[in-house]
């Protein structure tokens, strides 16, 4: 079935035509499908929800566009399935009323097999093709999403089964029957699941995960650090910092002497040991007295709070390290 944006409205091969029908036939016309949909909604209250699968093939008829490649092309890919949803978007009557299963290569054509999920939704969507609607959808749709400078032209063909639904779109009821008895086969497929999760999070917008990236990567001021995701002015370490440090590390100064050895000369080697045998019998507060007043002297001014607490939290010490920032002003 072949139509371009601009073709007038009309059913082919349909010996029903609005404009020349009187009021009469028109109201007559209307009540006839709307009985007609009813029956078929009928037909599947025992039977559960009315669900029903049909296949459209699209192909471009405009020499600068290939929807097929398009479509395989990793940047060209999101468009297409963009394009393709939005247009069953505006003729099944909105989300919800229909399910994208796959997209796959009918080369040429792009095939997109679709799952209907009630009656009505099926019923307008077959209205729309009819009518010419879907074509002028998607025409729309991909010329702006696309940026064409040219008004496209496609040609569609859709199925339900082993049948070929624009030969009989004259009879809705008879269509609506192929696609119902047209189960799907398959589940959705991963491809498209990822698709849908794209496009669900470029509906969201960036604002919410530009919110969250701020909050997780906001730069730490140079004279600061980060613990336990609070932020600590750093600062020189304290007589008060040796003597809670010295109070509560315990056994683990060693531990703690040899993280802050890698970044400090004076504590490499055999130097923790040395100082462990030297002050062996003063006791454990003495000998991690003497690592961090050891630590002070080598570093100076580079002696910080900030490597410390690194340290601690290397040592799995984070009770320790929390006393002692409870002994200078939180930021």
């Amino acid at each position: 079935m072949q139509l371009d944006c601009c073709s007038p409205n009309g059913k082919p091969g349909s010996s029903y035509c609005p404009c020349d029908s009187t009021e009469g036939s028109v109201t007559k016309h209307f009540n006839k499908v709307l009985s007609s949909v009813q029956r078929m909604a009928d037909k599947t209250v025992d039977g559960g929800q009315w669900t029903g699968c049909a296949v459209m093939f699209l192909q471009s008829l405009c020499p600068g566009v290939n929807l097929l490649s398009l479509y395989k092309d990793p940047q060209g890919k999101f468009i297409i399935f963009k394009v393709i949803k939005l247009t069953l978007t505006d003729s099944a009557g909105g989300l919800g009323t229909f399910e994208i299963l796959k997209v796959h290569d009918a080369d040429p054509s792009l095939g997109v097999e679709v799952k209907f999920v009630n009656v009505a939704a099926c019923h307008q969507f077959l209205e729309s093709y009819s009518s010419g609607a879907v074509r002028q959808y998607l025409c729309q749709h991909a010329c702006r999403l696309l940026a064409l400078s040219q008004e496209l032209t496609v040609e569609t063909q859709l199925k339900a089964g082993t049948h070929t639904l624009d030969q009989c779109l004259d009879k809705l009821d008879l269509c609506l029957q192929h696609i119902h008895l047209s189960q799907p086969e398959r589940l959705r497929d991963e491809e498209i699941d990822e698709l849908e999760q794209q496009l669900q999070s470029q509906a969201r917008g960036p604002a919410s995960q530009s919110v969250t990236i701020m909050q997780e990567e906001s730069p730490v001021p140079s004279n600061c650090f980060k613990f336990q995701n609070r932020v600590f002015e750093d600062r020189m370490l304290t007589a008060a910092d040796v003597q809670s440090f010295s109070n509560g590390v315990g056994r683990q100064w060693k531990h703690v002497g040899r993280a802050l050895g890698k970044n400090c000369r004076a504590l490499k080697g055999p130097a923790i040991d040395n100082l462990a045998y030297e002050y062996e019998r003063e006791g454990l507060y003495e000998q991690a007295y003497q690592l961090l007043s050891r630590f002070i002297q080598a570093e100076g001014r580079a002696a910080k709070l900030s490597r410390l607490v690194k340290a601690l939290e290397d040592c799995k010490l984070t009770s320790l390290a929390e006393n002692i920032l409870d002994l200078q002003p939180r930021e």
